[in-house]
């Protein structure tokens, strides 16, 4: 299973923002929701191209609401996240899963909500660690040349 992950903008409250709407509630309509962090919606879907297609679905609400839309597919890694834009890519055949880990943007999790990604570049296979933070975990989002350098 793919899931899709959208964290809503610190000034909007998503679930309420996606489930109030009609469009978005009925796409919606068909997954089981789950809220991984604070303010922020989690789906399960069938594939990277269900995952894709969502996320497409639901641009108009993304692109208002959303701050991070993250898809984490176990066919490229079963526990780091691909940025929403990096899915697309890669589900068109346009980057190949195994050239995806390089670029990261590294999320601390502080009071279950994602905070202060930092982008940063693997080096020989690790991810180098969020030292002098005060955060409980990390999540880590491979992403775009763009994403990164932007």
């Amino acid at each position: 299973m793919t899931t899709v992950c959208l964290v809503g903008k610190p000034d909007v409250t998503l679930a309420y923002e996606l489930l109030s709407r009609e469009t978005a509630r009925d796409a919606l309509s068909t997954y089981e929701i789950d809220e991984p962090f604070e303010n922020a919606i989690a789906v399960e879907t069938v594939s990277l191209g269900a995952a894709v297609s969502l996320c497409n679905d639901l641009k108009w609400y993304r692109d208002r609401f959303v701050a991070e839309s993250l898809v984490r597919d176990p066919s490229v890694d079963p526990d780091e996240w691909l940025s929403a834009a990096l899915a697309r890519r890669v589900r068109d055949g346009e980057v190949p899963p195994e050239q995806t880990d390089r670029r990261l943007a590294v999320f601390g999790v502080r009071d279950g909500r994602l905070v202060d990604p930092r982008y940063v570049l693997r080096e020989q296979g690790t991810v180098p660690k969020r030292e002098g933070d005060d955060v409980e975990e990390t999540v880590v989002v491979r992403v775009t040349a763009e994403e990164f350098e932007g």
